[in-house]
């Protein structure tokens, strides 16, 4: 797997140095700093580390959609793609895209930076595979402090949310994948450009919405009234005597879980760019009761309406994958811990933390081998078996939706 997704890295020293970080983000016992990860006096190690991830001008998009087909032929298939925020709370100002901002994961503003990563999510496990990070405004606007952090002419300031959606976008387009329901939680502001970004290139989505979202619904008929508007929270609640139960098992746990479920054919309001005579985009709400819960507490809006309610609960469920894989291997392997100040060193080090979560992850299956049988350097570095190259698919691939989901199908669902 190493030797393939480090194909696109045109010198040898690049290859061999790339390993040697990838074996220190696995192996090494603390924070992953590059001063860690060469070890106690090996300034020449860090010196060739540091020019390797902060400088050197290698493309990481490559590595990122190599693992990425590597991870659809071998790995469990996914069945969505999942959008997780990520917030890295600093000391300092000097670090790229950090600021003084407000934070919904966090309930406060915080001095930060804030990214997001795609994830290739399976029942069973999930995978990061691509990487945002978010620029306020002053990253992009003031000249000297864009160039000293290297940031590309083509970046703008958009928010999380934003530029989650144009890498998914370019993942759609670009990266020769299966195209699969895209989940992620969308904020009310950015709601009507996300669902004309993805309708534009016929991309499957579930996003997560707040109750409070106003959204249209009825005037479908000759004999409907309407159309009317409600927030969504309403709409579901007058829906309950519809509700379906649904027993699942939480991610993580053994335990059973039971949720009651009910939707709505809704309309998306209308984006600023769609021209006034566009046809409005048929979505469906869905909203789910906790239990013992008197009123619905998370809702979604779909365009996914040929599927039961308990597959498309359960597609929304796999954030909790994706979460559980992250505190468990992603940050372990030090996602979170890049201390440089480049634009191009952050992505550097992303991109090799995404790959040694795959390869922890992946070793850990029954029968896998340890693809880091001990400490390496240059000099005894190996180059191990290429694997074949995945066939190519057609950018343009139909999104395929699992018939159930392996692990996670419903034990039960019924009209209550």
């Amino acid at each position: 797997m190493i030797s393939l997704l480090f194909e696109s890295l045109p010198r040898r020293d690049q290859r061999n140095w790339a390993r040697v970080y990838l074996n220190g983000l696995v192996r090494t016992n603390g924070k992953k700093t590059i001063r860690n990860i060469a070890g106690t006096g090996a300034s020449s190690v860090e010196q060739s580390l540091q020019q390797f991830i902060s400088k050197s001008p290698w493309d990481w998009t490559p590595v990122r959609r190599s693992l990425a087909q590597h991870l659809e032929r071998t790995a469990q298939r996914p069945l969505a793609w999942v959008l997780q925020p990520m917030v890295i709370e600093k000391a300092g100002d000097r670090s790229v895209g950090v600021g003084r901002q407000f934070v919904p994961q966090l309930g406060r503003t915080a001095n930060c930076q804030q990214a997001s990563g795609i994830w290739l999510a399976s029942s069973e496990a999930s995978f990061p595979v691509e990487w945002t990070l978010t620029l306020p405004g002053p990253w992009t606007s003031e000249l000297m402090r864009r160039r000293r952090a290297g940031i590309p002419d083509t970046a703008r300031s958009l928010t999380p949310a934003q530029d989650a959606v144009h890498a998914v976008q370019r993942m759609a387009a670009t990266w020769q994948l299966q195209r699969r329901p895209v989940v992620m939680e969308v904020a009310n502001g950015d709601l009507p450009q996300s669902i004309d970004s993805f309708a534009l290139q016929d991309i499957p989505f579930v996003f997560k919405v707040d109750g409070s979202l106003p959204v249209s619904f009825g005037g479908a008929g000759r004999h409907k009234p309407g159309p009317h508007t409600a927030p969504a929270r309403e709409l579901i609640d007058s829906l309950r005597s519809q509700r379906r139960v649904v027993e699942w098992t939480r991610h993580g746990r053994a335990e059973g879980a039971v949720t009651l479920l009910t939707s709505a054919p809704i309309f998306a309001a209308p984006c600023e760019d769609r021209p006034a005579s566009a046809p409005p985009i048929p979505l469906l709400l869905v909203g789910a009761w906790t239990e013992t819960a008197l009123l619905p507490s998370e809702f979604w809006i779909t365009n996914i309406g040929d599927r039961p309610l308990a597959q498309l609960f359960l597609l929304a469920k796999l954030t909790d994958r994706v979460s559980l894989d992250f505190t468990e291997t992603c940050e372990p392997v030090g996602i979170r811990d890049f201390e440089g100040r480049s634009f191009r060193g952050w992505h550097h080090h992303a991109t090799l933390a995404s790959v040694a979560h795959a390869a922890k992850l992946l070793s850990a299956r029954p029968h896998a081998r340890d693809p880091y049988p001990g400490p390496a350097r240059p000099a005894a570095l190996r180059q191990t078996t290429t694997l074949p190259r995945p066939a190519a698919a057609h950018p343009a691939t139909p999104a395929v939706l699992p018939p159930h989901l392996p692990g996670q199908t419903p034990r039960r669902e019924y009209i209550r």
